[in-house]
């Protein structure tokens, strides 16, 4: 271990364990922002909150916009897939801009909050279907895009040793959130008054982004907790636990190096999968719902479930992932956003009421959850420093995901049927799980690449 002392007008010192990684402790949360971290937990939750109803309720106003702009379904659909392609495309070249110090948390902020008021106003007053497209789908996705990097990284910034938990409940906001608007959306919006509804809508929701985000702060480069050792074991039982879990990365990994380990493709493609299965959930349950006969208010109720359940999910599988390890965690949820697409398909054919809705909730749970782990494994494997950018490669996935799930997922639904688009979707999260297996966190040997020393102690020549 080495030991740099900084100036005495800095409160910090900087430590060296092992492996070479810097670690700055000595400074509080305090020091640095005039306020507890738990702020940093609470205000990016709010901001995620306020970019969730773009995706998971717009679905629900499918029917009235259709009826008063005269958009088809069709139109509507790949306007929800693009909306995601440019939400999840920006995370990449914002991640590079905020850590060059160039585009700081609270100016992200701004742009996400103006972009949020954009979306809604286009849906409201677009002439053409084109102005909406261009409106929504880029302006409000590249703004939630922009809240979306910055909420989800901040957090894992400022809870470095336990940050599966934080980072899930944040994350959680951006699923129920939308829970309001949901009902509000199909109960409530008509022909008659869908104007003032989203312009009212789109100046509440961007007013919350911009007013949470006027608080955020960033932490300095290789902060750690001063009331955790990072070069022992702490006393903290649940730091702890999560850091034997999940032990810290051995370095502070840049793009590049990240990238050249081979575990950035391998997220990408699980997540590309993943998220893709859940924005077909989004985007076609409602419509499925009402084919197999359940009254519209039952359909609503069962996306209002899956959105609170897909948000409260990534706050208990963070917590959960801190306990039991984030690739368990993220193995298991796989495995159940596969199996539930197979229950709502039969549940469905079956005119099972209950098990749709329950179905549907399981299918929130693990929609949602796959996104936290994304997240802090990609903290976990390559340090925080350069996590944005890093996780914005991954989260680069969803500039696919979001067509094959809505645009893509449309036509599969046309061609095949739900019963075939239900099944396409449930094997490919079965296959994610599967590709899931092969990662390991670079930079440590795996378990069964250590060997036993052939000399145990009892057995040396003394």
């Amino acid at each position: 271990m080495t030991t740099t002392e900084a100036p005495t007008a800095l409160p910090y010192r900087e430590v060296t364990d092992k492996n070479g990684r810097t670690y700055r402790i000595g400074e509080t949360d305090v020091d640095i922002m005039g306020r507890h971290r738990r702020w940093m937990v609470i205000l990016p939750w709010v901001g995620m909150m306020g970019i969730s109803s773009a995706e998971y309720a717009f679905a629900s106003a499918e029917s009235t916009l259709h009826t008063a702009h005269g958009w088809n379904s069709s139109h509507i659909f790949w306007m929800m897939g693009i909306w995601v392609l440019f939400q999840g495309g920006v995370a990449f070249p914002v991640g590079k801009l905020r850590e060059s110090g160039r585009f700081p948390a609270r100016q992200a902020m701004m742009w996400g909050a103006l972009g949020t008021l954009l979306g809604y106003l286009a849906l409201a007053y677009a002439p053409n279907v084109i102005f909406a497209y261009i409106g929504f789908s880029v302006f409000s996705g590249m703004g939630a895009g922009a809240v979306y990097a910055t909420c989800v990284n901040m957090v894992g910034k400022w809870y470095p040793e336990r940050r599966g938990g934080k980072t899930g409940f944040v994350n959680g906001g951006f699923a129920y959130g939308s829970v309001p608007f949901v009902f509000l959306f199909t109960g409530f919006m008509d022909v008659g008054n869908f104007r003032w509804v989203l312009i009212s809508v789109g100046v509440f929701l961007a007013a919350v982004v911009a007013f949470a985000g006027s608080f955020f702060k960033d932490p300095p480069k290789n902060w750690w907790p001063p009331h955790i050792d990072p070069l022992k074991a702490p006393d903290d039982p649940r730091a702890r636990r999560a850091l034997q879990k999940n032990p810290p990365a051995v370095k502070q990994y840049s793009a590049k190096e990240a990238f050249k380990t081979g575990r950035v493709p391998i997220m990408w493609f699980c997540l590309l999968c993943t998220s893709g299965v859940n924005i077909f959930g989004i985007a076609f349950q409602v419509p499925f719902g009402n084919e197999m006969g359940f009254a519209g208010g039952i359909v609503a109720t069962a996306m209002s479930l899956k959105a609170i359940v897909n948000g409260t999910g990534r706050g208990v599988i963070g917590w959960l992932s801190d306990r039991y390890g984030r690739k368990q965690c993220l193995l298991f949820v796989c495995v159940v956003l596969g199996l539930s697409q197979f229950g709502i398909l039969l549940s469905g054919e079956a005119k099972s009421m209950p098990l749709f809705l329950l179905c549907s909730m399981i299918s929130g749970f693990g929609g949602g959850a796959i996104f936290p782990m994304f997240a802090a494994l990609t903290a976990d494997y390559f340090g925080e420093n350069n996590n944005a950018t890093n996780y914005g490669m991954v989260y680069s996935s969803k500039l696919l995901s979001g067509i094959a799930g809505a645009g893509l997922g449309s036509m599969v639904v046309s061609a095949w049927g739900f019963a075939g688009a239900f099944w396409l979707a449930g094997s490919t999260s079965l296959l994610a799980g599967v590709v899931a297996l092969f990662l390991h966190q670079p930079g440590r040997p795996r378990k069964s690449s250590i060997k036993p020393n052939p000399q145990p102690i009892s057995r040396e020549v003394i």
